[in-house]
């Protein structure tokens, strides 16, 4: 086949090429998406052969008979002229048909990229940037699609979005327009995806492709914690170390769909963008719609290569302003110390534990405002409850500045109780379908976002909120998914805009707020980690990964979220034991070890902590100010246990190589496992490292009768002394301490003390039990 080479589209990044070219019919396709290459001689070695006709081929037009569209890997597809495959656009016409073909007319490449009317996108210079625009025509409807793809060389990412123009003289019906397509020759992968509910937020999820449709989506009118728009495909035998990947990610906070499909002659399709379910927009003659802004890596570095690749784009081009790369505070949050029920007082109580700990945020959680002493009154109501708070928000931040700690607050802007001052005055704000009884979730409504007034009444109520008192830290929460779908200011054939103009009615809000508080620190919650996207890590640089604060389980969602968000974006914190979700008791120290691998913080009454919790606490709240840095931004790595599989090991290495941090985590002990090995990776092979095990404490109460071996004096196990010693006395783990190389440790690693097994113990043997974990710090020795 004759390709001219001046409509070869050549995109590279440091490390990968994106190749496009047009067909003899006129459709862009692609050619490769892979490691990176050299410029192309000859573009028909990448181009597929189309000899003959196959079988029920419908062939495009009568002057290329062996070409069907069905069977080539194009980038951006229509329905009616022959590809049956999940397409990218579908669309209406005024006159009923839904045929649509659209051809290249030109493409250009320029430094730096453009943004996105109405919606949130990466950031972009000309001097780390760079864009390049296809347009494609259907000159049958009179309508435009313009193709962006913005280069990041850096980071190896490529962000595509795409915007359709209506040139015609009528209406037409957008009914769907995905934000990329990804055609792949071959069909050799995993599907991964992220799935799960409130409290089991972005469990990973693998499934090997055959042929079929394979969707990944959200309905909830929210990104959701059942499927998150973060999406990999992951070639046989990738591992996270090495292997073919490829990640996909949406900067969208709404209904979303992710299509995976495989083809009958085993090519893969893979699609996103927003969920054409329940979405239908009317485009006049001579208006635009934009998609959201899809975001494409490639890694042959395996799994940790994919996530660098996020992780250095996400902290460099989607998080922005005062909080692009800076260390979060401390946070102690008092909503699971005290729920509804709290006072002045006891706010203060706990403050002042906190202070003297060295945490460095209060955060007011729910119930501060109108009569809110339960889940069924008072949202929409952003004054605050002088009975509870007798000195008011300007009063109560006072006294915490006055401790040492800044003063955060949590809201819920979006929702409104049926027992509310705003809901009698405006019960027509809240969604709801006509003719029906509107279904409650957690005793409320949300309100209509796509009405402009209702928008502007949350921007000046929420900004004479947030500048009434010195706060430097919002928690905006989003508590129930949507129902009812109906907004009384759309016209019946512009209903199923709803969802979407809800969208960008928050993105208006937000966009507002973060320009009138850029010194404020926000963190997105929903439920927990319902909303945990780029869309939101656009205006609020961390998120609340889960409501389910138990160790064992952040593991898994801590680890889940990390494939394509950075650390630096995921709150985590420190509750009680046992956790109020799992009713599971979990080490102090193993709930700080996971919870330092993100945002940290507390959350549980510091007042009411024996003298044990509170020593442990001041001695972590240290040892994270000293290692927040690597922590927070450095190379993030998920390992497994070397010669023991069944534990996992997060390391933190910064990006000079001279310092680190890894933390191994057990989940059951079991007698005769000996030694642990601790291999790590990433390190510089031509350093030589201290790596000492962080100073942890095991509670007596752990030990049983075998406290009586640690004892001068006998007592009885579980009994009165032995509750009141565990309480006051801290029993230290075994001091770690270890010199070895950087090539060592990347390539075999060091054996760690022996964990205590049935019988004998001294100062060379670790308290390891269920649930157990120990930090360690790796410095490069001068």
């Amino acid at each position: 086949m004759d390709i001219s080479m001046s409509t070869i589209i050549h995109l590279n990044t440091r490390h990968t090429s994106y190749i496009m070219s047009v067909l003899p019919t006129g459709h862009l396709q692609n050619l490769y998406y892979g490691r990176r290459i050299r410029p192309l001689k000859d573009a028909a070695v990448l181009t597929q052969p189309n000899a003959v006709p196959y079988g029920s081929m419908v062939a495009y037009q009568k002057e290329y008979p062996t070409i069907g569209l069905d069977d080539q890997c194009l980038e951006y597809s229509a329905l009616g002229k022959g590809d049956y495959r999940e397409p990218a656009i579908e669309l209406t016409a005024a006159n009923g048909c839904m045929v649509a073909d659209f051809k290249y007319v030109c493409h250009k490449t320029y430094k730096g990229r453009r943004g996105i009317p109405k919606l949130p996108s990466a950031l972009g210079t000309e001097q780390n940037c760079e864009t390049t625009e296809v347009i494609l025509r259907d000159e049958a409807i009179g309508m435009d699609l313009t193709l962006f793809y913005c280069v990041y060389p850096e980071y190896d990412v490529i962000t595509r979005f795409v915007c359709a123009k209506n040139n015609s003289g009528q209406k037409i019906t957008l009914r769907r327009l995905m934000s990329a397509q990804l055609d792949l020759f071959d069909s050799n992968y995993s599907f991964v995806t992220f799935d799960g509910t409130w409290a089991s937020e972005r469990t990973m999820h693998s499934r090997r492709l055959c042929e079929g449709i394979f969707v990944n989506d959200s309905k909830l009118g929210v990104s959701s914690a059942r499927h998150n728009p973060f999406v990999m495909l992951t070639a046989d035998g990738c591992t996270e170390e090495t292997g073919r990947c490829y990640g996909m990610n949406l900067v969208y906070s709404g209904n979303h769909s992710e299509i995976c499909e495989v083809t009958f002659n085993h090519k893969t399709r893979l699609l996103t963008g927003i969920n054409p379910s329940s979405f239908a927009w009317l485009l006049a003659p001579g208006e635009e719609f934009y998609t959201p802004e899809a975001v494409f890596t490639y890694s042959e570095e395996g799994l940790n290569g994919l996530s660098h690749n996020l992780h250095g784009f996400v902290n460099n081009h989607i998080v922005r302003g005062e909080w692009q790369n800076r260390e979060r505070p401390i946070v102690i949050n008092n909503w699971e110390a005290t729920s509804f029920s709290f006072t002045q007082g006891k706010l203060l109580s706990i403050a002042k534990e906190a202070a003297d700990m060295g945490i460095e945020l209060f955060v007011l959680d729910d119930g501060w405002f109108g009569r809110r002493n339960d889940d069924t009154s008072s949202l929409g109501d952003w004054h605050v409850n002088e009975k509870k708070l007798p000195s008011g928000l300007k009063g109560l931040a006072e006294k915490m500045n006055a401790l040492g700690l800044d003063f955060g607050l949590w809201v819920e802007p979006e929702m409104v109780n049926e027992d509310s001052d705003l809901y009698r005055a405006h019960p027509d704000w809240a969604i709801k379908a006509p003719n029906r009884t509107p279904s409650e979730g957690r005793n409320q409504f949300i309100l209509d976002l796509t009405r402009k007034e209702i928008c502007d009444y949350l921007t000046e109520t929420l900004s004479k909120v947030f500048s009434s008192a010195n706060i430097t830290y919002i928690k905006w929460d989003m508590n129930r998914n949507f129902s009812d779908i109906y907004s009384p200011t759309l016209p019946p054939e512009r209903q199923g805009e709803f969802f979407h103009r809800y969208v960008l009615g928050l993105y208006g809000v937000l966009e507002t707020l973060t320009q009138r508080f850029p010194k404020i620190l926000f963190e997105s919650c929903a439920s927990g980690g319902n909303r945990f996207d780029l869309g939101m890590l656009c205006y609020m640089p961390q998120t609340w990964a889960s409501d389910n604060t138990d160790a064992q389980c952040r593991i898994a969602i801590q680890e889940g979220t990390s494939y394509g968000y950075p650390i630096s974006t995921m709150g985590a914190h420190v509750s009680a034991s046992p956790c109020f979700a799992t009713l599971r008791n979990t080490p102090i120290e193993t709930r700080f070890n996971v919870a330092a691998f993100g945002c940290f913080g507390y959350e549980l009454d510091l007042s009411k902590l024996f003298e044990f919790d509170k020593k442990a606490i001041k001695e972590q709240v240290a040892y994270y100010k000293a290692h927040r840095r690597v922590i927070q931004f450095g190379r993030f790595y998920r390992l497994r246990g070397g010669f023991n599989p069944d534990k996992r090991i997060w390391l933190c290495v910064s990006p000079d190589k001279r310092e680190a941090v890894a933390a191994l985590f057990q989940e059951t002990a079991a007698v005769g496992r000996g030694n642990e090995l601790l291999r790590l990776t990433g390190l510089d092979d031509h350093l030589d490292y201290t790596v000492t095990g962080r100073r942890q404490y095991v509670n007596l109460k752990t030990l049983g009768d075998l406290v009586n071996n640690v004892l001068p004096v006998e007592i009885r196990g579980d009994g009165v002394i032995h509750t009141v010693l565990s309480s006051h006395y801290m029993l230290a783990m075994c001091d770690e301490v270890f010199e070895a190389g950087g090539d060592l440790l990347n390539g075999y690693g060091i054996k760690l003390k022996h964990q205590f097994s049935g019988t004998g113990y001294n100062d060379n043997v670790k308290i390891f039990g269920d649930y157990s974990s120990r930090m360690y710090e790796l410095k490069a020795r001068e």
